[in-house]
């Protein structure tokens, strides 16, 4: 695991599930819609939250633009890169620890 991945973690849930989601190629709507499904519809990603974790996770090039579709107006289709599928598979591995160490602390 690279020290370069780890610095992003924790992930804020809104980034989280944005990461998540982009395993494959979605545009901004498309992810709003998988994270509700993904989440039993716990988690309703507005579009400001969105977009910002969208731009943060460009920035931290853990996901990438992958193509524009020209309909009515352009729409940005992203996917996640190697470094976010690193990233997701270490939060993943750090919040089953947690859950984890909470089962046994709780002793259920």
């Amino acid at each position: 695991m690279s020290r370069n991945i780890v610095k992003f973690s924790p992930l804020t849930e809104a980034s989280f599930y944005t990461l998540l989601a982009l395993v494959e190629p979605l545009h901004g709507y498309g992810i709003i819609k998988k994270v509700e499904k993904m989440s039993g519809g716990r988690v309703r990603l507005a579009a400001g939250t969105l977009y910002g974790a969208i731009s943060s996770l460009l920035r931290n090039q853990l996901i990438e633009l992958v193509d524009e579709e020209n309909v009515s107006r352009k729409r940005k289709m992203y996917k996640m890169t190697l470094s976010g599928q690193d990233l997701i598979n270490y939060e993943i591995k750090r919040l089953q620890e947690m859950v984890r160490n909470g089962l046994i602390e709780m002793e259920v």
